[in-house]
């Protein structure tokens, strides 16, 4: 298992989850209330991870973060227990664990290219910065070549609807995946964006880390 440079704890707030008025009363299969509980525990851990990162400010490097069943953690160093809280007696509860500072002298599609993990890991995050177009400033790139990544990168960041944007992307060894999406135009944790496909590449490229 990676080394526990810095360990996340992933924190629950209820009010995130209370049921709304169309569920409360109604009879939940038990296999789908397992999957939805298993997404609402992804949906706390990328919320978490990204306000964890999101505590060093902007203009940040890539940050890697391997996912370790915390009872696995605690069976391994039993002095985190009290740290951890609840989450240690929880089977399911994920602990992120951050990994060494990503080669910024790569790609970072090469970094996710070479990055394997042991069997002990059972998901991973990574959270970016991007500079990123609405849809509405498309046109702008529509007579780029394909291949110049250096070109791209200049006109984008010199576009005047340009945004800054935070992207925390979790995925797991079974498949599961979540996003969740910072702009600096309004950085506030009430106003991050969260959902399964709002950056699906870069979902895909983390994932492919465990295939």
């Amino acid at each position: 298992m990676p080394a526990p440079d810095t360990i996340t704890t992933v924190t629950h707030d209820p009010a995130d989850s209370a049921p709304n008025d169309e569920t409360a009363g109604s009879v939940v299969p038990p296999d789908r209330a397992a999957r939805a509980a298993q997404q609402l525990r992804l949906v706390d851990l990328a919320r978490d991870v990204e306000r964890h990162v999101a505590t060093d400010g902007w203009d940040q490097h890539p940050r890697l973060f391997a996912l370790a069943r915390t009872a696995d953690l605690v069976a391994l160093e039993p002095g985190l227990a009290d740290a951890l809280g609840a989450d240690a007696e929880d089977p399911e509860s994920l602990t992120p664990i951050e990994q060494d500072p990503i080669d910024i002298t790569r790609s970072l599609d090469e970094v996710l290219a070479t990055t394997m993990w042991p069997d002990d890991v059972v998901g991973a995050a990574l959270v970016l910065e991007r500079l990123m177009l609405p849809p509405s400033a498309e046109g702008a790139l529509t007579n780029l070549p394909d291949d110049d990544a250096q070109r791209l990168d200049e006109v984008v960041a010199a576009h005047p609807d340009r945004q800054d944007v935070r992207m925390a992307v979790v995925v797991t060894r079974d498949g599961q995946r979540i996003c969740a999406v910072r702009l600096r135009s309004h950085d506030k944790d009430s106003e991050v964006l969260l959902g399964d496909n709002l950056v699906p590449r870069l979902a895909d490229a983390l994932d492919a880390t465990f295939r």
